[in-house]
Protein backbone atom coordinates (compact mmCIF):
# COMPACT_ATOMS: atom_id res chain seq x y z
CA UNK A 1 0.00 0.00 0.00
CA UNK A 2 1.24 3.63 -0.78
CA UNK A 3 0.03 6.69 0.61
CA UNK A 4 0.55 9.99 -2.20
CA UNK A 5 -1.47 13.68 -2.03
CA UNK A 6 -4.53 13.64 -3.50
CA UNK A 7 -4.72 16.24 -6.23
CA UNK A 8 -6.60 19.34 -4.86
CA UNK A 9 -8.51 19.26 -8.41
CA UNK A 10 -9.96 15.13 -7.88
CA UNK A 11 -10.73 16.11 -3.84
CA UNK A 12 -13.94 13.96 -3.24
CA UNK A 13 -16.68 15.34 -1.45
CA UNK A 14 -16.91 12.17 0.20
CA UNK A 15 -14.65 9.18 0.39
CA UNK A 16 -14.17 6.51 -2.83
CA UNK A 17 -13.42 3.25 -3.75
CA UNK A 18 -11.75 2.36 -7.36
CA UNK A 19 -12.85 -1.32 -7.82
CA UNK A 20 -12.45 -4.05 -10.44
CA UNK A 21 -12.56 -7.91 -9.77
CA UNK A 22 -11.26 -10.47 -12.15
CA UNK A 23 -13.66 -13.93 -11.62
CA UNK A 24 -13.68 -17.72 -13.41
CA UNK A 25 -16.63 -16.23 -15.35
CA UNK A 26 -19.16 -13.69 -15.58
CA UNK A 27 -22.74 -15.80 -14.34
CA UNK A 28 -23.65 -14.16 -10.98
CA UNK A 29 -24.26 -17.18 -8.32
CA UNK A 30 -21.84 -19.47 -10.22
CA UNK A 31 -18.70 -17.81 -10.70
CA UNK A 32 -16.56 -17.14 -8.02
CA UNK A 33 -13.69 -14.17 -7.62
CA UNK A 34 -10.23 -14.70 -7.98
CA UNK A 35 -8.96 -11.11 -7.94
CA UNK A 36 -9.80 -7.75 -6.26
CA UNK A 37 -8.15 -4.38 -6.75
CA UNK A 38 -8.81 -0.95 -4.95
CA UNK A 39 -7.92 2.23 -5.11
CA UNK A 40 -9.21 4.28 -2.23
CA UNK A 41 -9.65 8.09 -2.39
CA UNK A 42 -10.17 10.68 0.09
CA UNK A 43 -8.91 13.77 1.96
CA UNK A 44 -5.77 11.98 3.33
CA UNK A 45 -4.95 11.00 -0.14
CA UNK A 46 -4.51 7.82 -2.10
CA UNK A 47 -4.01 4.38 -1.55
CA UNK A 48 -3.86 1.21 -3.30
CA UNK A 49 -4.54 -2.22 -2.00
CA UNK A 50 -5.10 -5.93 -4.11
CA UNK A 51 -5.23 -9.52 -3.33
CA UNK A 52 -5.65 -12.81 -5.23
CA UNK A 53 -8.82 -14.69 -3.91
CA UNK A 54 -9.09 -18.29 -3.92
CA UNK A 55 -12.18 -19.16 -5.61
CA UNK A 56 -12.61 -22.99 -4.47
CA UNK A 57 -13.26 -24.05 -8.31
CA UNK A 58 -10.94 -24.19 -11.55
CA UNK A 59 -10.19 -21.27 -13.61
CA UNK A 60 -11.21 -21.88 -17.02
CA UNK A 61 -8.50 -21.85 -19.57
CA UNK A 62 -9.86 -18.78 -21.49
CA UNK A 63 -9.96 -16.62 -18.22
CA UNK A 64 -6.34 -18.06 -17.23
CA UNK A 65 -4.96 -16.63 -21.23
CA UNK A 66 -7.56 -13.41 -20.14
CA UNK A 67 -6.26 -12.70 -17.07
CA UNK A 68 -3.03 -14.35 -16.69
CA UNK A 69 -4.04 -15.76 -13.14
CA UNK A 70 -3.90 -19.80 -13.26
CA UNK A 71 -4.68 -22.38 -10.63
CA UNK A 72 -1.61 -22.59 -8.98
CA UNK A 73 -1.52 -18.63 -8.55
CA UNK A 74 -4.85 -18.99 -6.51
CA UNK A 75 -4.21 -22.08 -4.86
CA UNK A 76 -2.75 -20.86 -1.44
CA UNK A 77 -4.47 -17.50 -1.85
CA UNK A 78 -7.02 -16.26 1.07
CA UNK A 79 -10.65 -17.39 0.55
CA UNK A 80 -13.07 -14.42 -0.22
CA UNK A 81 -14.70 -15.51 3.53
CA UNK A 82 -11.15 -14.95 4.97
CA UNK A 83 -10.83 -11.19 3.39
CA UNK A 84 -14.26 -10.37 4.20
CA UNK A 85 -14.36 -8.67 7.28
CA UNK A 86 -10.96 -6.59 6.41
CA UNK A 87 -12.59 -5.88 2.75
CA UNK A 88 -16.23 -4.60 4.46
CA UNK A 89 -13.91 -2.15 6.67
CA UNK A 90 -12.11 -1.20 3.59
CA UNK A 91 -15.19 -0.41 1.72
CA UNK A 92 -17.88 0.42 3.89
CA UNK A 93 -19.18 3.95 4.19
CA UNK A 94 -17.51 4.75 0.45
CA UNK A 95 -18.86 5.61 -2.52
CA UNK A 96 -18.37 1.95 -5.04
CA UNK A 97 -17.00 3.75 -8.24
CA UNK A 98 -16.67 0.66 -10.40
CA UNK A 99 -16.38 0.27 -14.59
CA UNK A 100 -20.21 -1.98 -15.60
CA UNK A 101 -20.25 -1.58 -11.76
CA UNK A 102 -23.63 -3.64 -11.76
CA UNK A 103 -20.63 -6.68 -12.16
CA UNK A 104 -18.55 -6.01 -9.54
CA UNK A 105 -21.24 -4.79 -7.13
CA UNK A 106 -23.14 -7.92 -8.18
CA UNK A 107 -20.25 -10.54 -7.71
CA UNK A 108 -18.97 -8.57 -3.88
CA UNK A 109 -22.56 -8.15 -3.19
CA UNK A 110 -23.33 -12.29 -3.70
CA UNK A 111 -19.93 -13.37 -1.99
CA UNK A 112 -20.80 -11.44 0.86
CA UNK A 113 -24.58 -12.67 1.17
CA UNK A 114 -23.26 -16.48 0.50
CA UNK A 115 -21.34 -15.68 4.10
CA UNK A 116 -24.14 -13.97 5.66
CA UNK A 117 -22.74 -10.30 5.44
CA UNK A 118 -24.64 -7.23 4.32
CA UNK A 119 -23.08 -4.96 1.72
CA UNK A 120 -24.66 -2.24 0.24
CA UNK A 121 -22.69 1.28 -0.49
CA UNK A 122 -23.92 3.77 -2.90
CA UNK A 123 -22.49 2.66 -6.28
CA UNK A 124 -21.37 5.00 -9.29
CA UNK A 125 -20.67 3.42 -12.89
CA UNK A 126 -17.98 5.01 -14.48
CA UNK A 127 -19.91 3.35 -18.02
CA UNK A 128 -22.75 5.57 -17.44
CA UNK A 129 -20.29 7.89 -16.30
CA UNK A 130 -18.83 8.44 -19.46
CA UNK A 131 -22.28 8.14 -21.89
CA UNK A 132 -23.55 11.05 -19.54
CA UNK A 133 -20.64 13.27 -20.05
CA UNK A 134 -19.82 12.33 -23.47
CA UNK A 135 -23.43 11.57 -25.43
CA UNK A 136 -21.58 11.72 -28.69
CA UNK A 137 -18.79 9.36 -27.82
CA UNK A 138 -20.49 5.18 -29.20
CA UNK A 139 -17.56 3.39 -26.77
CA UNK A 140 -17.43 3.40 -23.52
CA UNK A 141 -15.50 0.13 -22.73
CA UNK A 142 -12.39 0.63 -20.72
CA UNK A 143 -9.81 0.00 -23.55
CA UNK A 144 -11.87 2.57 -25.36
CA UNK A 145 -11.44 5.16 -22.23
CA UNK A 146 -7.92 4.55 -22.92
CA UNK A 147 -7.30 5.78 -26.17
CA UNK A 148 -9.40 8.19 -26.08
CA UNK A 149 -8.47 9.87 -22.59
CA UNK A 150 -4.51 9.26 -22.64
CA UNK A 151 -4.97 6.79 -19.72
CA UNK A 152 -1.45 4.84 -19.15
CA UNK A 153 -2.38 1.07 -17.86
CA UNK A 154 -0.02 -0.63 -16.21
CA UNK A 155 -1.67 -3.89 -17.64
CA UNK A 156 -5.15 -5.40 -18.95
CA UNK A 157 -7.24 -7.35 -16.96
CA UNK A 158 -5.52 -6.83 -13.47
CA UNK A 159 -8.02 -6.48 -10.75
CA UNK A 160 -5.87 -3.04 -9.54
CA UNK A 161 -4.88 -1.84 -13.16
CA UNK A 162 -8.24 -1.52 -14.34
CA UNK A 163 -8.90 -0.31 -10.80
CA UNK A 164 -6.36 1.85 -11.33
CA UNK A 165 -7.34 3.32 -14.73
CA UNK A 166 -10.22 4.77 -13.44
CA UNK A 167 -8.72 6.69 -10.69
CA UNK A 168 -7.03 7.98 -13.73
CA UNK A 169 -10.33 8.86 -15.63
CA UNK A 170 -11.84 9.89 -12.37
CA UNK A 171 -8.66 12.77 -12.27
CA UNK A 172 -9.42 13.53 -16.04
CA UNK A 173 -12.75 14.24 -15.44
CA UNK A 174 -11.72 16.74 -12.99
CA UNK A 175 -9.27 18.71 -15.33
CA UNK A 176 -12.05 18.51 -18.40
CA UNK A 177 -14.78 20.09 -16.61
CA UNK A 178 -16.45 22.43 -14.18
CA UNK A 179 -16.64 21.01 -10.64
CA UNK A 180 -20.83 21.94 -10.88
CA UNK A 181 -21.32 19.93 -14.32
CA UNK A 182 -19.20 17.08 -13.20
CA UNK A 183 -21.07 17.07 -9.52
CA UNK A 184 -24.46 17.10 -11.39
CA UNK A 185 -23.35 14.20 -13.72
CA UNK A 186 -22.21 12.22 -11.12
CA UNK A 187 -25.29 12.71 -8.49
CA UNK A 188 -27.68 11.69 -11.40
CA UNK A 189 -25.94 8.36 -12.40
CA UNK A 190 -25.11 7.34 -9.03
CA UNK A 191 -27.60 4.72 -7.52
CA UNK A 192 -28.10 4.92 -4.09
CA UNK A 193 -28.46 1.57 -2.35
CA UNK A 194 -28.55 3.54 0.97
CA UNK A 195 -31.12 4.88 1.10
CA UNK A 196 -32.17 6.23 4.74
CA UNK A 197 -31.60 5.16 8.09
CA UNK A 198 -31.52 1.12 7.82
CA UNK A 199 -33.45 1.12 4.35
CA UNK A 200 -31.40 -0.14 1.84
CA UNK A 201 -31.93 -1.06 -1.75
CA UNK A 202 -32.47 -4.72 -0.50
CA UNK A 203 -35.35 -3.31 1.29
CA UNK A 204 -36.73 -1.69 -1.41
CA UNK A 205 -36.88 -4.52 -3.57
CA UNK A 206 -38.98 -6.15 -1.14
CA UNK A 207 -41.86 -3.96 -2.01
CA UNK A 208 -44.62 -4.78 -4.54
CA UNK A 209 -44.32 -3.06 -7.89
CA UNK A 210 -48.05 -2.27 -8.27
CA UNK A 211 -50.49 -0.69 -6.35
CA UNK A 212 -50.56 0.04 -2.52
CA UNK A 213 -49.78 2.08 0.44
CA UNK A 214 -46.56 2.99 2.42
CA UNK A 215 -46.16 4.42 6.09
CA UNK A 216 -42.74 6.18 7.00
CA UNK A 217 -41.60 6.23 10.75
CA UNK A 218 -39.27 8.25 12.47
CA UNK A 219 -37.48 8.10 15.70
CA UNK A 220 -39.51 6.12 18.63
CA UNK A 221 -41.31 4.53 15.53
CA UNK A 222 -43.52 7.48 15.28
CA UNK A 223 -45.81 7.91 12.02
CA UNK A 224 -44.62 10.81 9.77
CA UNK A 225 -46.30 9.95 6.59
CA UNK A 226 -48.50 7.78 4.67
CA UNK A 227 -49.14 7.37 0.54
CA UNK A 228 -50.54 5.47 -2.07
CA UNK A 229 -49.36 4.77 -5.27
CA UNK A 230 -49.94 2.62 -8.28
CA UNK A 231 -46.40 2.13 -8.87
CA UNK A 232 -45.30 1.64 -5.02
CA UNK A 233 -41.83 0.07 -5.36
CA UNK A 234 -40.96 3.57 -7.64
CA UNK A 235 -42.98 5.82 -5.63
CA UNK A 236 -41.22 4.81 -1.90
CA UNK A 237 -37.62 4.94 -3.60
CA UNK A 238 -38.35 8.02 -5.03
CA UNK A 239 -38.68 9.82 -2.12
CA UNK A 240 -35.64 8.46 -0.62
CA UNK A 241 -33.29 8.88 -3.45
CA UNK A 242 -32.76 10.56 -6.69
CA UNK A 243 -31.85 14.39 -7.66
CA UNK A 244 -35.68 15.86 -8.57
CA UNK A 245 -36.37 15.19 -4.52
CA UNK A 246 -38.71 17.99 -3.64
CA UNK A 247 -37.96 19.88 -0.16
CA UNK A 248 -40.72 17.61 1.44
CA UNK A 249 -38.46 14.73 0.62
CA UNK A 250 -35.67 15.59 1.41
CA UNK A 251 -36.84 16.28 4.59
CA UNK A 252 -38.75 13.32 5.10
CA UNK A 253 -35.50 11.17 4.28
CA UNK A 254 -33.63 12.84 6.78
CA UNK A 255 -36.43 12.23 9.30
CA UNK A 256 -37.54 8.61 8.20
CA UNK A 257 -36.35 5.52 10.43
CA UNK A 258 -38.84 3.13 8.81
CA UNK A 259 -40.94 1.92 5.98
CA UNK A 260 -43.98 -0.43 6.15
CA UNK A 261 -46.22 -1.02 2.91
CA UNK A 262 -49.07 -3.29 1.65
CA UNK A 263 -50.26 -4.44 -1.67
CA UNK A 264 -53.91 -3.15 -2.38
CA UNK A 265 -54.76 -4.98 -5.75
CA UNK A 266 -55.88 -1.76 -7.17
CA UNK A 267 -55.62 2.31 -7.07
CA UNK A 268 -59.08 2.69 -5.51
CA UNK A 269 -58.00 0.32 -2.83
CA UNK A 270 -55.17 1.89 -2.23
CA UNK A 271 -57.13 5.16 -1.78
CA UNK A 272 -59.40 3.68 1.00
CA UNK A 273 -56.15 1.98 2.99
CA UNK A 274 -54.50 5.29 2.54
CA UNK A 275 -57.66 7.36 4.14
CA UNK A 276 -57.84 4.61 6.90
CA UNK A 277 -54.51 4.81 7.88
CA UNK A 278 -54.52 8.49 7.81
CA UNK A 279 -57.49 8.58 10.40
CA UNK A 280 -55.89 5.71 12.44
CA UNK A 281 -52.25 7.07 12.89
CA UNK A 282 -52.40 10.46 12.66
CA UNK A 283 -49.05 10.72 11.04
CA UNK A 284 -47.69 14.64 11.40
CA UNK A 285 -46.41 15.01 8.12
CA UNK A 286 -50.10 14.15 6.18
CA UNK A 287 -52.31 16.93 6.17
CA UNK A 288 -55.74 16.65 8.10
CA UNK A 289 -58.60 16.06 5.55
CA UNK A 290 -60.42 19.68 5.23
CA UNK A 291 -64.43 19.99 5.07
CA UNK A 292 -65.32 21.48 1.31
CA UNK A 293 -68.42 22.60 0.20
CA UNK A 294 -70.77 19.64 -1.19
CA UNK A 295 -69.53 17.17 1.38
CA UNK A 296 -72.83 15.14 2.55
CA UNK A 297 -72.25 13.71 6.13
CA UNK A 298 -74.14 11.16 6.92
CA UNK A 299 -75.05 10.81 3.54
CA UNK A 300 -77.52 7.18 2.87
CA UNK A 301 -76.19 4.38 2.17
CA UNK A 302 -77.89 2.96 -1.11
CA UNK A 303 -77.03 -0.88 -0.48
CA UNK A 304 -78.81 -3.68 1.99
CA UNK A 305 -75.85 -4.52 3.34
CA UNK A 306 -71.70 -4.53 2.76
CA UNK A 307 -70.42 -4.58 -0.43
CA UNK A 308 -67.27 -5.74 -2.11
CA UNK A 309 -65.69 -3.88 -4.65
CA UNK A 310 -63.84 -5.78 -7.64
CA UNK A 311 -60.37 -4.72 -8.57
CA UNK A 312 -57.30 -5.75 -10.78
CA UNK A 313 -54.16 -4.47 -10.51
CA UNK A 314 -52.79 -3.30 -13.65
CA UNK A 315 -49.25 -3.77 -12.40
CA UNK A 316 -49.66 -7.72 -11.23
CA UNK A 317 -52.52 -8.53 -12.69
CA UNK A 318 -53.70 -9.62 -9.12
CA UNK A 319 -57.25 -9.03 -8.13
CA UNK A 320 -58.91 -7.95 -4.98
CA UNK A 321 -62.40 -7.51 -3.19
CA UNK A 322 -62.34 -4.04 -0.77
CA UNK A 323 -65.46 -4.50 1.76
CA UNK A 324 -66.93 -1.53 2.45
CA UNK A 325 -70.26 -0.81 4.29
CA UNK A 326 -72.25 2.43 5.42
CA UNK A 327 -69.30 4.17 4.19
CA UNK A 328 -67.11 2.62 6.29
CA UNK A 329 -63.54 0.38 4.57
CA UNK A 330 -63.59 -2.92 6.54
CA UNK A 331 -60.38 -4.26 3.94
CA UNK A 332 -59.00 -5.49 1.15
CA UNK A 333 -58.97 -9.37 0.96
CA UNK A 334 -57.77 -11.71 -2.13
CA UNK A 335 -60.98 -13.45 -2.17
CA UNK A 336 -64.94 -13.27 -1.86
CA UNK A 337 -64.54 -15.88 0.85
CA UNK A 338 -62.55 -13.88 3.05
CA UNK A 339 -64.31 -10.60 1.89
CA UNK A 340 -67.59 -12.20 3.60
CA UNK A 341 -65.48 -12.97 6.74
CA UNK A 342 -65.01 -9.07 7.02
CA UNK A 343 -68.95 -8.44 7.43
CA UNK A 344 -70.04 -9.15 10.72
CA UNK A 345 -73.09 -7.62 12.36
CA UNK A 346 -72.11 -4.45 14.00
CA UNK A 347 -68.75 -4.11 12.67
CA UNK A 348 -69.67 -1.49 10.61
CA UNK A 349 -69.19 1.84 12.76
CA UNK A 350 -69.89 5.83 11.97
CA UNK A 351 -70.05 7.43 8.41
CA UNK A 352 -66.39 7.95 7.32
CA UNK A 353 -66.10 11.39 5.12
CA UNK A 354 -63.07 10.48 3.50
CA UNK A 355 -64.31 6.91 2.46
CA UNK A 356 -67.58 8.90 0.95
CA UNK A 357 -65.26 11.13 -0.67
CA UNK A 358 -63.29 8.45 -2.40
CA UNK A 359 -66.20 6.21 -2.88
CA UNK A 360 -69.42 8.14 -3.71
CA UNK A 361 -69.61 9.48 -7.06
CA UNK A 362 -67.30 6.15 -8.35
CA UNK A 363 -70.52 3.68 -7.02
CA UNK A 364 -72.98 6.13 -9.13
CA UNK A 365 -70.69 5.90 -11.88
CA UNK A 366 -70.74 1.80 -11.96
CA UNK A 367 -68.17 -0.27 -10.10
CA UNK A 368 -68.30 -4.08 -10.29
CA UNK A 369 -69.38 -4.81 -6.85
CA UNK A 370 -70.77 -8.01 -4.67
CA UNK A 371 -73.49 -7.47 -2.16
CA UNK A 372 -71.56 -9.54 1.01
CA UNK A 373 -74.35 -11.36 2.85
CA UNK A 374 -73.62 -14.06 6.07
CA UNK A 375 -74.87 -16.46 3.81
CA UNK A 376 -72.84 -17.17 0.83
CA UNK A 377 -75.75 -18.58 -1.07
CA UNK A 378 -77.48 -15.20 -1.13
CA UNK A 379 -74.95 -13.55 -2.28
CA UNK A 380 -75.83 -11.31 -5.21
CA UNK A 381 -73.17 -9.71 -7.80
CA UNK A 382 -74.67 -6.35 -9.06
CA UNK A 383 -72.72 -3.43 -11.42
CA UNK A 384 -74.48 -0.21 -10.29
Amino acid sequence: MHLDPLPDFALPSEPLVFVDLETTGGTLGVDRITEIGIVEAGPQGVSQWTSLVNPGKPIPAFIQQLTGIDDSMVRHAPTFEELASGLLERMNGRLFVAHNAHFDHGFLKGEFRRIGMRFSPDVLCTVQLSRAIYPSETRHGLDALVGRHALVPSARHRALADADLLWQFWQHLHRAHAPEVLRAHVERVTRRFQLAAQIDEDTIERIPAGCGVYMFYGDDDAPLYVGRSVRLRQRVRSHLTGPRRSAKDLRLAALVRRVEWKATGGEIGAMLAEAQLIATLRPTLNRAPKSRPGDARGAPWLHPGAIAIEERDSATGERAWHVVDRWQYLGTTGSLAEARALRAPGNAQAFDLAIYRILGERLKRGLPITLLTLDPLDALTNAI
